[in-house]
This record gives structure tokens, C-alpha cells and sequence, in this order.
């Protein structure tokens, strides 16, 4: 029976974008539906914007390997599409001698995950680089960088059509039929619905992965992963900043800590916190300054010099976590035929940090997965 498109992508972010790209090199003619009047409008434009090296994920995840291959292909990706990205590097700061086993800890599970540029830095070498921060040991992370979030996704927005692919912007999933050989898929657009049939489907909607997929999964054994929201605020500095580089501290339980990093424009900010919500909100919430105070705290373990009433508050973010408050964080969840019994069907949950990094190498897999 035909279809009226070979794969369908829903969700316009990042990872979507990346994914219809990457289908549309290969001659796959996707079509993109995306809810919002634009593209990347919910956790893609709202994140550090980090092209991370690989440092902190478990060695043989999948976050570890696309993150690490991710890395390579959006640099590559950002030279040749003029995306401006900057290798800039980041220190990752112990600033206890308790932290220092974590610390070297961590350095071991960064090689083990392919990163061999390390270097190990005492107290004196970490200020030669950065003067304004206090540690006690570091290590440079040299393939750490930044990237224009804004720009990537325009660019890839480039790649879908100008290899056949379209986007329809404004135009919402609302429902999904496994029929036969294909998926009808109902749609909203302008407040009209109609219904289109796909012979592939790829399901890429971050906060709303698990609650859209459900439908697809009722009467089999597969149960597809709950999405819980761990919202982030980011605060914003009123002057520049005395750091050419990013500065992380250690990171705690379920992020990577209160850390700095810089925009392709040299402006810094701060964050993000981790704030568990039941139900998605973007509002920056200071109730009486303390998040502010908090924050300040946290940055003065390694910038004692943070000068008074210098933090201002910028923007919130919201990140698609499948793991609880307490655990430890879950791996990407892309779940092809092989998880969910599905034939060219592909659900991805959980597409956090490093998601931005990533996106390029979940593509490919996903493609893969299609194509299987």
C-alpha cells in the first residue's frame, strides 16, 4: 500500500531536526512536523549551548559513544554549514583535597570513554590558564567547546530541504495508528486536522516523548519510559567575565553541577540547578533572592572573587529526564524494532545532556535502526 511520505519525524528540535536531516541525505524524503511556529523552541534552545567531550558518562553507553562521535561530526558539521562553534576548553575543578579522588575518578572514566586529551593540572597550573579560579587540582578538557544552538538548527533546517526533505512548523501529533504496513498519523495544524500515512515514524518530542508514544504501545508488552521534568535556571553576569575558558566543578547527583559557561559572544552564565516540577514551566523562580544566594555560594567555591549583586536572572530550561530524583542518570532511550517489536518505528526518551552534542551521532543510529 502506498504512503503519502516514507518517514515522518515528529518533534523539531535538535535531535529531530538532525534525524530528518540525516534521513534526507539518504534519499529518504522526510517530512518534519513541528508544534511551535518555530524550530528548537523548548529544550534546544534552552541549555549551556556545550559541545562536550565525553567525560562523564558510564564507558559503553550510548551516551558515551555519540557523545564522543557526536562531538567530532558537529565540529566538522559547524565548519563546513559556517555554524560558528570555538573549541575553547573547559576546566573541571576539585576545590577540596576530598574532591580529588572524584576528581581523578572522573578523569579515568573520561579516557576509558575514548577522551585522550586530558591533562592533569596541580593548583598553580590551574591558575596559569585561569587566574581568577581556586581549586586545589583540575584537568583541562582541550575538545570541550560552544556551539550556536540557534544557528545548528538553522543549518540542519538547510540540510532537510536542500536534500528533499519539508518541515511543516505549527503542526501538532495528536494521534498514531499502526495499520498493516505503515502508520496514519492524525495532525492539527491551524485548528484543521487531517491524516497522514508513513511508512516510517520516528517519534523525537522530548518533554512529550512518553506521553505521545503511549497510545502505540497499548496491548503489547512494551512499556515505553515515564518522563519526569527537571527544570534548570541559568543566571547571567552584569560584566564580563575573567575566564577564557568553561569551569565546572564536581558534579552532584543528577547534573554537573552550578558551572560557567560562555556564549559565542564571550558573555558568561551560570547554572543549571536542578528543580524536579510535575508539569512543564518556564517561569524563573527566585523566591525572595535565595536561588540568587544559592547560587552565589556555589560559584565562590571556585571564584571566591564573584563580586556582590553581579548575578541577574536569565532563563529556565526544561530537561526530559527517565530517571528518579536519587538515581543515577539513565541512558538515552532509543528504542527501535529490536526494544519495542515495532517494524520502522523508532521512540527516542530521555534525550538530555549530552543530547546538543550528540544529535549528528543519534541521527546516524537512528537512521540505522530505520533501515535494519
Amino acid at each position: 500500500m502506498s504512503t503519502d511520505v516514507e518517514a515522518l519525524v515528529v518533534g523539531g528540535g535538535v535531535v529531530g531536526l538532525a534525524i530528518a536531516a540525516e534521513l534526507a541525505r539518504r534519499g529518504g524524503a522526510p517530512l518534519l512536523v513541528e508544534q511551535h511556529a518555530r524550530v528548537g523552541m523548548e529544550t534546544s534552545s534552552r541549555n549551556s549551548e556545550v559541545i562536550h567531550a565525553g567525560l562523564y558518562y558510564p564507558p559503553g553507553s550510548l551516551k558515551a559513544r555519540l557523545c564522543v562521535e557526536g562531538r567530532e561530526l558537529l565540529y566538522r558539521f559547524a565548519a563546513e554549514s559556517g555554524v560558528t562553534a570555538k573549541q575553547i576548553g573547559k576546566l573541571v575543578v576539585a576545590t577540596s583535597d576530598s574532591e580529588v579522588p572524584a576528581l581523578a575518578a572522573l578523569a579515568d572514566n573520561a579516557t576509558r570513554n575514548g577522551v585522550d586529551d586530558l591533562v592533569l593540572l596541580d593548583a598553580a597550573a590551574a591558575r596559569a590558564l585561569e587566574p581568577a579560579v581556586s581549586c586545589v587540582s583540575a584537568f583541562l578538557s582541550p575538545s570541550t567547546g560552544i556551539v550556536d544552538s540557534h544557528g545548528l538548527m538553522l543549518a540542519l533546517e538547510g540540510h532537510i530541504q536542500a536534500y528533499g526533505g519539508e518541515i511543516a512548523l505549527a503542526t501538532r501529533a495528536v494521534s498514531f495508528t499502526r495499520t498493516g504496513e505503515h502508520f496514519a498519523v492524525e495532525l492539527e495544524s491551524a485548528g484543521a486536522l487531517t491524516t497522514l500515512t508513513t511508512r516510517a515514524l520516528i517519534i523525537s518530542t522530548g518533554l512529550q516523548a512518553s506521553t505521545l508514544s503511549a497510545e502505540l504501545f497499548k496491548g503489547t508488552p512494551y512499556d515505553p519510559p515515564q518522563t519526569l521534568l527537571a527544570k534548570g535556571h541559568y543566571f547571567t553576569l552584569a560584566a564580563r567575565a575573567p575566564f577564557s575558558r568553561l569551569i565546572y566543578p564536581m558534579p552532584p547527583p543528577g547534573g554537573l553541577g552550578v558551572h560557567l559557561t560562555l556564549d559565542t559572544a564571550g558573555a558568561a552564565r551560570f547554572g543549571p540547578d536542578v528543580q524536579w516540577i510535575a508539569e512543564a514551566s518556564y517561569d524563573f523562580d527566585d523566591p525572595e533572592g535565595a536561588r540568587r544566594r544559592s547560587f552565589e555560594r556555589a560559584i565562590r567555591r571556585w571564584w571566591p572573587d564573584l563580586p556582590n549583586d553581579a548575578l541577574l536572572a536569565g532563563y529556565t530550561g526544561i530537561r526530559p529526564k527517565i530517571s528518579r530524583p536519587g538515581e543515577p542518570a539513565a541512558d538515552f532511550a532509543i528504542h527501535g524494532p529490536a526494544t519495542h517489536g515495532i517494524e520502522r518505528l523508532v521512540a527516542l526518551f530521555g534525550i538530555e545532556s549530552p543530547g546538543l552534542t550528540a544529535a549528528l551521532a543519534i541521527a546516524r543510529h537512528v537512521a540505522g535502526l530505520i533501515d535494519a
